[in-house]
């Protein structure tokens, strides 16, 4: 999957951000924030020292699909990224329901499949790696009463995700299963502690599904 010389992006909204060294350098403390990202960071500078990677996180705490569009020359393009990981989708829809600002299904696909072309028009030999959006119920205050509504227009922006990662041979990391079946070892908010933003737990279980599906 990697070869010399690779830079690595890591984008997406807050589960990606995790308070992440907004002056960053790529070896600046907390340069990839506290979650996945730096989980994904450390482990690949470890176990790669020969290739001499360079790995960004530029995550946005509330980003949806649009924001990462409208920010993808300066947080992406401009990056010269060999491989783009996205975690993007939960805060299209939980805007809605928060705000009443979200991003409904057809235009978070419409969005999300430009912002790939433009990436890959820009970057003809880049990788993309999409990961799927995800939730559990516990604590999920936000969407009380309404979960089962929520589960199926998130079931459309995960089909979306698979679908583009299938469109423009991505690879594609499923992660609601992953945390489905964590749940029998341990409640929910153990791995989600608002039903969306993952624990420390629940940082390692993405870092490890992006792993088996990026490395084998």
């Amino acid at each position: 999957m990697f070869t010399k010389g690779d830079t690595i992006l890591f984008t997406g909204d807050s589960i990606t951000d995790c308070d992440r060294n907004r002056t960053e350098e790529n070896i600046n403390a907390n340069a990839a924030g506290w979650g996945y990202a730096n989980l994904l960071k450390s482990t690949l500078l470890h176990d790669y020292p020969q290739l001499g990677l360079t790995i960004y996180n530029r995550g946005i705490s509330g980003n949806r699909v649009v924001d990462l569009y409208a920010r993808a020359k300066e947080d992406c393009y401009n990056l010269r990224p060999d491989i783009i990981s996205i975690l993007i989708g939960v805060n299209d829809l939980w805007a809605e329901y928060r705000r009443g600002e979200g991003v409904e299904a057809a235009k978070y696909h419409k969005v999300y499949n430009l912002m790939l072309a433009e990436a890959r028009d820009k970057l003809p030999n880049v990788r993309f790696v999409l990961l799927e959006p995800f939730s559990l119920p516990g604590g999920f205050e936000t969407v009380q009463g309404r979960y089962d509504e929520w589960c199926g227009e998130l079931a459309e922006r995960q089909a979306i995700v698979k679908g583009l990662a299938k469109s423009y041979d991505a690879i594609f990391v499923p992660l609601q299963a992953a945390f489905d079946a964590a749940c029998a070892k341990a409640l929910d908010t153990y791995w989600l502690y608002d039903g969306v933003h993952p624990s420390e737990a629940g940082h390692m279980l993405i870092a490890q599904a992006w792993k088996k599906e990026v490395l084998g």
